[in-house]
């Protein structure tokens, strides 16, 4: 019980080591999580700032849409007088991938609410939040083209 052998206390490197680690690893985990979807993110606040702006050619290349969707129904869903038309304002909700099959997702879908009012409204106006339209937006990884949802 009383061993008079000289305890050493342990050596702290080990500790600081593992420690520095574990910063680094939930840094570098963290920042992963916040940029992942960084690219698609940008190519629909491009395309929906272009539709704010009214250039509605531009938006129509941006979407670089499939030869069965025309200029014509890009405009009775995008125009001024279309189903999410006229687009003054917008709110990113959330992005994520489809979880369907086993192959890896070819894009990532993008939950945008859109308001014909500028600036967007607030949560308290009922009477302008009930014009507000909630829209999926479809962005491939490889040429960043948009569509709607699979």
């Amino acid at each position: 019980m009383f061993d008079s052998t000289e305890e050493h206390p342990p050596a702290k490197i080990r500790r600081y080591i593992i420690t520095g680690v574990a910063f680094v690893l939930l840094v570098v985990l963290g920042c992963w999580y916040l940029l992942r979807y960084h690219t698609e993110k940008n190519t629909a606040r491009l395309f929906l700032d272009t539709l704010v702006a009214a250039n509605m050619d531009q938006a129509y290349r941006i979407w670089k849409p499939s030869p069965t969707y025309s200029f014509k129904d890009f405009l009775e869903d995008w125009g001024p007088d279309g189903y999410y038309g006229p687009v003054k304002s917008y709110h990113f909700e959330s992005a994520g991938v489809l979880k369907r099959g086993p192959e890896p997702p070819s894009g990532v879908i993008i939950t945008v609410e859109v308001s014909p009012y500028a600036p967007f409204p607030d949560n308290n106006d009922a009477a302008k939040q009930s014009k507000t339209k909630e829209v999926r937006l479809w962005v491939e990884f490889k040429d960043q083209s948009i569509s709607f949802p699979p």
